[in-house]
């Protein structure tokens, strides 16, 4: 019998008016399954009117027939407006990516144009983001923009392009869908936390800071303050810096108060989930959750987390907070702000003459000033790009054509071995220079390695940059001079690309130490504004913009071709499918591999619901996508290291790796797609089926099927090879064969 969906009306939050709730039957929850429940308002106070529209989505509901895109015009005739809004607003072709809604409104020049693209990648709290201030001329006490924290700020994209004219932004967000899942994280923690007999304090820090901090509620909501708090802070230090004056404008009283009233009932709503979730659970199994230990408690918490799921009350304070949250938009008053059909807004745009205007309003998107915690945008942000005057002002008065891009920050990875997101690695053909921020005070730790390893199999090497952040934290009794302190750091940068000639090749690591030097910059104080810097780091500044114009010009102009004979390749693909497969099966506890330890289920878990809910293909350093790409990438580059022969030889070493890195980057590019298609795309039934398992075992089981995924989208090749290991050979050697003819080489055996 086919599932039943029906409609009721709710009042909410205190507003006037009936709002309409049901499932949606064709629109997939956080976990991946159809019945999404929708809540949407009825724009009446009347409540005999709400009745009538409920039931007409009741009909619409029962009626199969109506549930198809194409049906929302006709739809129209029969329906009054809020229900055929309510039904089909959602269903229409998915909104194009952030970044390309962003080049709509601000596109990114070129080196066409006389622009270099710039990158800036490295660990959180590395300092990149007070490089961004430097090379924008952001004032660290009158501008304060971008925000800085030696923790997670923002996971928003900041692009800024500089440029004469008027002050220009654009912002996009985060989908409603994204959004919502989420704040579904946030519960389950804050549920988890009340049924293990936390305090107030504790569930409240589970429920306003996601478990990842790359969603905040607490910028959203509002900071929770405990009854009994104390009435000062022990450890305040009077020479901190502050990020934001006291000057600027704060919340009113009245919302502080009303927002501590919404938090202290969405508490009391978690604790009574839990409480009467946990009572459900230890009824049936007659268990207690307190005295279980071991496996059986993880299974006992893996139950909660599902039963918590499904629980009615777990949807209806979902989608409160997420209405909650929505109406944050509404202290937008100006710009323009546009929404999507469903009210969810997409981006903000905004133009202004006045640069302390300008960064006042962005600023609103993108704060992390406590005291404003309760209307700041920050969370729901996911790019801010920026066009205008925006010159450094250690230049003395030149005015550089830059684009520069600061993203998230790379986390702590806590394996070597681990590979570099996909948000990063995509853009490494966008750019001109890729600047690692990295800290002098212990350099080239494993997130850093990770990209230098990325960028030189992907043959984007002659990228890179090396901007050392903190060198005047770099002290000893054997370190009295700057010679002597760079060429401690330096070292260290040495022997971590020594350890990288077993992956990618001696020529590889021989080419970037050639003119390392260059490439590396020696910078500190950067929490000073740009006119109390030291003479020793703006010289570092000025020589990092010289280089930043020397990577923009004419490619290389050479005769010398390469040939492959791509018959060999399918050694490269089996090195890379055992790579890619060993250490996950490991992660996923089915089998041991060096230096891999088996990952708490919660975190395989916590990837798997993003996957099968379409929110993100990774968690923290779990990113079986990225290691697609970077194992598979790593062996053809030592697959295409070696041609068979040179049709002409080239002059040099470095102009062969030139030759062949230029192959390499066509690779690289369609090495992305195919990962996202083998093990997203074509295995989302999988996922699914993985998420949903329950009970005992269910761990395992998820584990088994997400391996078959693995093994299904990254087959190992052998002499009695399967129908699958065959096509993804082919797969694999059509896309090499075509990376080495764009890039001008020749193939000697063709794929038959």
């Amino acid at each position: 019998m086919a599932k039943q969906y029906r409609a009721s009306k709710t009042r909410t939050n205190n507003r006037p008016g009936w709002t309409i709730t049901f499932r949606h039957p064709l629109r997939k929850d956080s976990q991946g399954r159809p019945g999404l429940k929708v809540r949407r308002g009825l724009g009446t106070a009347d409540e005999s009117e709400a009745d009538s529209l409920v039931a007409e989505m009741n009909e619409l509901l029962s009626n199969e027939s109506w549930w198809v895109a194409t049906k929302r015009q006709e739809a129209f005739g029969q329906f009054h407006e809020p229900i055929v809004k309510a039904f089909y607003d959602e269903l229409v072709a998915r909104r194009p990516d952030s970044w390309t809604i962003r080049n709509q409104t601000i596109p990114l020049p070129s080196a066409d144009e006389g622009y270099t693209r710039a990158m800036l990648v490295g660990t959180t709290g590395a300092g990149k983001t007070s490089l961004l201030r430097h090379l924008i001329g952001s004032d660290p006490d009158r501008d304060r923009f971008p925000s800085t924290s030696t923790a997670k700020t923002t996971i928003a994209d900041i692009e800024v392009v500089t440029a004469d004219g008027p002050y220009t932004a654009v912002v996009t967000f985060f989908s409603e869908h994204y959004t919502e899942a989420a704040i579904e994280d946030c519960i389950i923690d804050a549920c988890s936390a009340a049924a293990r007999g936390k305090d107030n304090q504790e569930i409240a820090n589970a429920l306003l800071n996601h478990r990842d901090q790359r969603f905040r509620l607490s910028y959203l909501l509002g900071g929770y303050k405990a009854k009994a708090a104390a009435s000062g802070d022990e450890w305040s230090f009077d020479d901190e810096e502050k990020d934001e004056p006291q000057a600027e404008s704060l919340l009113p009283s009245e919302q502080q108060i009303a927002n501590q009233k919404a938090i202290d009932s969405y508490l009391e709503r978690v604790k009574h989930l839990a409480s009467s979730v946990r009572s459900e659970i230890e009824s049936v199994l007659e268990v207690s959750m307190e005295t279980v230990t071991g496996e059986d408690r993880d299974e006992l918490e893996d139950l909660f987390e599902e039963t918590l799921e499904d629980a009615d009350g777990f949807s209806e304070l979902a989608l409160d907070i997420l209405d909650a949250t929505k109406s944050r938009f509404e202290s937008v008053e100006i710009g323009d702000l546009q929404k999507n059909r469903a009210g969810w807004p997409e981006q903000w745009t905004f133009e202004s003459e006045d640069r302390t205007e300008f960064l006042e309003q962005v600023r609103g998107f993108s704060s992390n000033f406590a005291p404003l915690f309760g209307r700041l945008l920050t969370p729901l942000v996911d790019g801010i790009r920026i066009r205008g005057p925006l010159y450094p002002l250690f230049q003395g008065g030149l005015e550089p054509k830059l684009v520069l891009i600061d993203g998230e920050g790379l986390g702590h990875t806590p394996d070597s071995s681990s590979s570099v997101s996909t948000r990063i690695t995509r853009r490494f053909d966008d750019v001109d220079v890729l600047v690692l921020v990295d800290s002098a005070q212990q350099p080239m730790q494993a997130a850093p390695l990770a990209v230098m390893r990325s960028l030189a199999a992907s043959g984007h090497y002659g990228k890179l940059a090396i901007a050392f952040t903190h060198f005047d934290q770099v002290k000893g009794d054997n370190l009295p001079t700057f010679s002597d302190k760079r060429a401690h750091v330096m070292a260290a940068v040495m022997n971590a690309l020594s350890g990288l000639r077993d992956v990618v090749g001696a020529p590889v690591v021989r080419a970037i130490e050639t003119d390392l030097e260059k490439r590396c910059f020696m910078l500190g104080a950067l929490n000073r504004g740009s006119d109390k810097l030291p003479g020793g780091p703006v010289g570092e500044l000025v020589s990092m913009l010289t280089f930043f114009a020397e990577q923009v010009g004419e490619t290389l102009e050479t005769e010398a071709r390469p040939v492959y004979d791509t018959a060999g390749l399918s050694f490269a693909i089996q090195a890379a499918a055992n790579d890619f497969q060993r250490p996950w099966a490991a992660r996923l506890g089915l089998a041991s591999h060096d230096g891999v330890s088996k990952e708490h289920w919660t975190r395989v878990k916590a990837l798997n619901r993003r996957i099968a809910g379409e929110t993100d293909w990774e968690y923290k350093h779990l990113r079986p996508v990225a290691d697609f790409i970077g194992r598979l990438q790593e062996h053809l580059s030592r697959f295409l290291e070696a041609p068979t022969r040179w049709q002409k030889q080239p002059s040099s070493e470095d102009e062969a790796q030139e030759v062949i890195s230029s192959v390499r980057r066509a690779a690289f590019t369609k090495i992305h797609e195919v990962a996202f298609q083998r093990l997203i795309e074509k295995e989302l039934p999988v996922w699914r089926r993985a998420y949903d398992y329950r009970g005992t075992g269910s761990t395992f089981l998820r584990a088994r099927d997400i391996q078959s995924v693995y093994e299904e989208a990254m087959p190992v090749p052998s002499a009695g090879m399967t129908d699958v290991a065959k096509d993804f050979l082919k797969q694999i050697r059509k896309i090499v064969e075509s990376a080495i003819r764009d890039a001008g080489a020749n193939v000697e055996s063709e794929l038959i």
